[in-house]
Formats: structure tokens, sequence, C-alpha cells
């Protein structure tokens, strides 16, 4: 039990599962889950509380039992004993004020990622401001490659999304030639699938690899489909570059979305044996959302934050080249309005930066949340100050396979006018050559190369 007095009222924890969901800021998903304080007041307490805990506690006490989750014992047998000694001696007060100095540089912010738990990641953003969040995630860089060089600095990448609600291969291309005439796609062209089965994923990888292969674009491709689908598309010979899958912080998450480590692991090793990548082996990617656990009933009664921070040491062992929080993507029934995306997205993209993932955000809405585009322009501009790796690429900002409100091409050259950012060098480099973009990255329009590069789409 945890107990913490102010003035003549001592308030009372039960657990470090409910001092952390207590100490919070406020969300509607922990609140539908009954998990959230009940006042301001209580919120701020367990803050205080939580900030004089020793981060040597999150060693020994298991938000769920190590016998019973395979999450748990990923977490524990993957710490990093040897390079605790840096931070073992703080509390979770002191941890905050030590990422904020300047001892905390990136060098050795990467030096201790596997030191840090997800529960420890967890605890100080919940008593961070957005201040504190931007600042330290800015300083952990996470460079990863596989035909493109991604989270390099002074650069911001896109993932291209064509999606279309018909899986229709005019369409996909179609939006395809649309984003990359944009500069859009250079972290990957990710199509979610309306069908999620063998055939209609490999019908979609050959048609993006075939204008791959064609204009010797340095891109990678991937089709979110189930890991199952995608292995068995390996099988029979599809061009699978990236190996997708959306993935939770417990056991009973993961099995939800029919999943385990052991079959990530299988998937992982068929694509590498593919050998597709020219500048890295980084070929995982992996989404994530708050409030999924919920949704599943496997939040073992932890809170949403916490839970999702616990998915990112999922996807940190399998090295992957991407990561994204679907941040506003599941509804107001857990992230209620602009203010909690805002807050959600920064509190993802610090934990996984800080645990050394390749952290993008899906900066998005839907559109019964009490939401709009000027709540999504402040988060895009936020997470490009924190130094977000990758944001989607999505025609006008509005999927109309998912039916939700994302970005826009237009959003990612936004980004890059005003933080003086470029695209991934190899895709840059692309860009230039077949003249889409000039040296200072203004777009060109239809030049001769483009032209050729949209005729022969059409064509596809």
């Amino acid at each position: 039990m945890y107990k913490h007095t102010v003035g003549s009222r001592t308030y009372s924890f039960q657990s470090l599962k409910e001092l952390l969901a207590k100490a919070t800021p406020l969300r509607s998903g922990d609140q539908l889950a009954g998990l959230a304080a009940e006042s301001y007041e209580e919120r701020v307490v367990a803050q205080m509380k939580l900030a004089e805990l020793p981060l040597k506690t999150f060693l020994e006490d298991h938000l769920i039992p190590y016998e019973k989750d395979e999450v748990t014992r990923l977490i524990v047998d993957n710490h990093d004993a040897k390079n605790f000694q840096y931070i073992s001696h703080f509390t979770v007060g002191d941890f905050r004020n030590w990422l904020l100095s300047e001892e905390a540089d990136s060098t050795l912010l990467s030096k201790i990622k596997f030191s840090i738990t997800p529960e420890m990641a967890a605890a100080v953003s919940k008593i961070m401001s957005l201040q504190d969040l931007i600042l330290v995630a800015s300083k952990c860089k996470v460079i990863t490659s596989f035909r493109t060089t991604i989270g390099l600095p002074g650069r911001f990448s896109t993932r291209l999304q064509p999606n279309h609600p018909t899986d229709d291969l005019k369409g996909i291309a179609a939006s395809l030639l649309d984003g990359l005439m944009y500069g859009s796609g250079d972290a990957v062209i990710g199509v979610n699938p309306a069908t999620d089965n063998v055939h209609a994923t490999i019908k979609i990888v050959e048609l993006i690899d075939s204008v791959r292969q064609k204009y010797s674009i340095p891109i990678q491709s991937c089709v979110l489909s189930h890991i199952s689908t995608t292995i068995e598309s390996i099988k029979l010979g599809a061009p699978v570059d990236l190996v997708f899958q959306s993935i939770g912080g417990s056991e009973a998450l993961n099995k939800s979305f029919g999943i385990n480590l052991s079959l990530l692991k299988e998937g992982h090793q068929a694509a590498l044996q593919l050998n597709r990548g020219t500048t890295g082996k980084n070929l995982m990617y992996f989404e994530t959302g708050q409030g999924s656990g919920l949704s599943a009933n496997a939040h073992h009664g932890i809170d949403q934050q916490t839970l999702e921070t616990r998915a990112y040491a999922v996807a940190r062992v399998f090295d992957p080249l991407l990561v994204n929080t679907v941040v506003g993507f599941i509804g107001p029934e857990y992230l209620y309005n602009g203010k909690q995306i805002i807050r959600a997205g920064l509190e993802d993209h610090f934990c996984g930066k800080l645990l050394g993932l390749p952290m993008g955000c899906d900066v998005c809405y839907t559109n019964h949340a009490e939401a709009d585009q000027d709540d999504m322009d402040n988060l895009l501009t936020l997470l490009a100050a924190a130094g977000c790796n990758f944001i989607m690429g999505v025609p006008g900002a509005d999927d109309i396979m998912l039916n939700y409100q994302s970005t826009s091409f237009h959003d990612a050259l936004y980004v890059r006018k005003l933080f003086g950012l470029k695209p991934a060098p190899e895709f840059e480099e692309w860009l230039l050559k077949i003249g889409i973009v000039d040296a200072n990255m203004n777009l060109l329009g239809k030049t001769e190369g483009a032209q050729k590069l949209l005729n022969y789409v059409k064509k596809a």
C-alpha cells in the first residue's frame, strides 16, 4: 500500500498498479475502466507519491505476475542490469530531473535504453509537462534502415498510405502516385488492406514492387495484413519487404490479436531470410494504440498509457524499422478530446523514444471525437519539435477505407519547410534525380521524369 498525507487527509493507493493509474493525466479510457483518479486533487497527490518512488521498485513489483504473462517475462529477462547503475539510485522524480539535465545526452540515453523498463518510462511521463516530454524526446536519436535511412538528424519521413475501400489496384496506384509527387513515402508505402487474405496481400505488394523496380525508387513496402497472412505470402514467393503487426502490452491482449511472441519471431525470421534490404535489416513495422487493452478486456487493471508503453518492450526486441502509435484512432471512449489526444501522442512518442524505438505517430482522430484539425495541427507541430521519426501521408488527410482523419502529404511538406527538414537521404536523392523537387526541396510539378512515372503508374 502507498499512502500520502495532505493536510488532515491521507490518501491510500492499494498497489503500484493503482498508484500509476491514479497519477495518470485524465483520459476517458481510464474513467471507463474505473481506474482514473476521482478528483484533480487525488491525481496530484498520486503524482507526488509516484515522484517519491525509487526506480528499483519497478524491478520488484510487477504489474502482471512474471509466471502469468510472457510480456512481463520479456521485460524482466531483457533488463540491462549493468547499465542500470546510471539511474538505479533515482526516484521517479529524480529521474525526471536527470532526463532534463545536460548529463542525459543522446549517447547516454541510447546506452541505458534496455535499463529502463516500460513501467519506469510510463511513470516518469506521468509527472512531466508537455515541454518536458518534447525536450527529452528530442534528445533520443533512433536511426533505422532498410532501403532508406530513417531518423537521421535533420530528416522527417512519411508513410505513404494509399488505402482503398475495395483494394482496387487502380485506386491504390493513383494515391501512390499522388504521394510520390509530393515527396511522400520514404518511411514506407503502407497499405491497410480492406480484405485480409493472402491473395489481396500479394496483389498489392506486387503492384508497389513493380513501380519501385521500374523507377529504382528507394522505398520499402508493407501490406498491413495479419502477420500470419504475411508469412503465408512469403511462402508463396511474394516480394515482402516489411512485416506488420498490431501489438499490445500484455499476453492476453496479444492473444486477442491472434499473436504471441513466438509468431512475431517466426515472421521476423521469414522476412530476414528474403534479404531484400539494401541499407539495413530493420524490417518489422508495429502499430499500437492506447485503449486496445480495455477493448479486449486484457488490461489487467493497468491504466491505458502504462499498458501502451509495455507494448514498446515487445517491439524493441525485434529491432523494428518503424513503430507508430495510432493515437486517436480508437475513439473518444479512450481519448475523449483534442487535449487528451495531444497529451497521449506526446507521451507515447516520449516513452517509445526513451525505450529506444524509431517512433512515429498517426496524428489522427475519428469524427465522433471532440477534436478537429486544429488539434491535429498542434500535435503535428509539437511532435516535429520533439523529433518524431515519421507521420502518415494520406490523400487529403481523409482515409476513405478506415474512415478517420489523419495527416496529408501537404502536412509533411509544412513540417519540412517549417523546421528545415528533408526526407530520408536515399529518397531525397531520387526525388532530385527524377525532377520532383529542386535542391531546396521545392516541388517542381510535372517535369519530364515525373511525367514518365505518371504514365507508368497509370498503366500499372
